[in-house]
């Protein structure tokens, strides 16, 4: 027996940075251009992904700072109109839009696509990120804004108003979100590696998403978060993100890997260093944290780190390698992966056909 999810998700990710073969250049080989993040989305929708996260960003986090960027809810808006199955998982920082006019913005797409929408809540930000909107808001106290940001939009998507509204941080009166959202309201994902974004999923996360680490810190990062969901009297559901680079050789995928960063610009590797240099984010540190060779773990590599804010380590091998690898995270109770690959559209294509059939079919054989 394991701890395996008999229904395990497999999602993928929207690069609003920029794309292509190398990763921390000026400017990206393929850049974000809708066309292009198009093509990606229907390709993971005809796939049979189940879902597509949409980052935030207030700066490209992949290529030179000032490199073009996607904006996260225009663009998610327009590629739920030119889908029709997939999800997409929508990252927000609450307090950069209106509380009520957020919850209004989310119940229309929510309608518009059908349904297709949930939210990832992300309560802090790397090093500049707010002040780069205009936005000065207490850090220490992020965690908290967020918590009434989610019980006042759970509040608003399933009540007949008016809502009168009153925390510390939101203050609503005569507060109106109509229509509601059909069926199931959008989901809530939190992340976090801290004490304090555990205890936050515990009481208020669908699902707990983390970045992938060896399994040891991911177990104890899992284990931990358990622990909040328990206090809390509810049942957790656990996500993890990471990157896969995969070859029929081994050889050949640490060469990619390898390659993915060979060419990066020196200031864009300064860049990332200064975005994470002292940071309170706990899971960002780690993902930075300096490894001989970038080797977290056997097949585990951290290279990306130099070049991309947030999550920087990816899966590296063979397909058999690299479903051995996932295998073992999923056996720590996994629900949900959220997978990506250089190019996202070419990799998209290879994790379906190479990683997913054999990944599923070691699944089965484990349960």
């Amino acid at each position: 027996m394991t701890d395996g999810n008999q229904n395990t998700l497999f999602s993928w990710f929207i690069p609003i940075d920029g794309d292509g073969a190398r990763a921390g250049t000026a400017r990206a080989e393929r850049p974000p251009d809708f066309d292009y993040l198009r093509q990606v989305a229907q390709t993971a929708e005809d796939l049979g992904y189940y879902s597509m996260l949409i980052p935030t960003r207030f700066a490209n986090g992949l290529f030179a700072e000032g490199a073009p960027l996607a904006e996260t809810w225009t663009t998610a808006t327009a590629l739920a109109a030119v889908t029709k199955r997939i999800r997409f998982l929508i990252a927000v920082r609450p307090g950069f839009v209106a509380l009520g006019l957020f919850a209004q913005m989310a119940a229309a797409l929510h309608q518009i696509s059908k349904g297709r929408i949930d939210i990832n809540i992300v309560p802090g930000g790397i090093g500049n990120d707010f002040e780069r909107v205009g936005e000065y808001t207490d850090q220490s106290t992020r965690y908290e804004r967020a918590e009434e940001f989610i019980t006042a939009c759970r509040q608003l998507w399933t009540q007949d108003g008016p809502l009168e509204f009153k925390g510390d941080f939101y203050n609503l009166r005569d507060a109106y979100c109509s229509p509601t959202p059909e069926g199931i309201p959008p989901r809530f994902y939190l992340g976090g590696a801290s004490p304090r974004a555990n205890a936050l999923s515990g009481r208020q996360a669908d699902v707990h998403l983390n970045w992938i680490e060896s399994l040891d810190d991911s177990r104890a990062r899992f284990d931990a978060v358990r622990e909040e969901f328990k206090n809390a009297g509810r049942t957790p559901s656990l996500g993890i993100r990471t990157h896969l680079v995969v070859r029929d050789k081994e050889d050949d995928a640490w060469n990619a890997a390898n390659e993915l960063i060979d060419h990066a610009d020196p200031l864009v590797k300064a860049q990332r260093k200064s975005a994470v240099t002292g940071t309170a984010m706990v899971g960002a540190a780690a993902q930075a944290k300096g490894k001989p060779d970038h080797m977290v773990a056997p097949h585990l590599w951290n290279g990306l780190s130099e070049v991309r804010v947030n999550c920087g380590t990816a899966i590296v091998g063979t397909p058999e390698q690299v479903t051995d690898v996932l295998l073992a995270y999923w056996k720590l109770g996994v629900d949900e992966f959220i997978l990506s690959g250089f190019p996202h559209v070419e990799e998209c294509y290879r994790v379906a056909e190479d990683v997913l059939p054999l990944l599923k079919q070691k699944m089965s054989a484990a349960r």
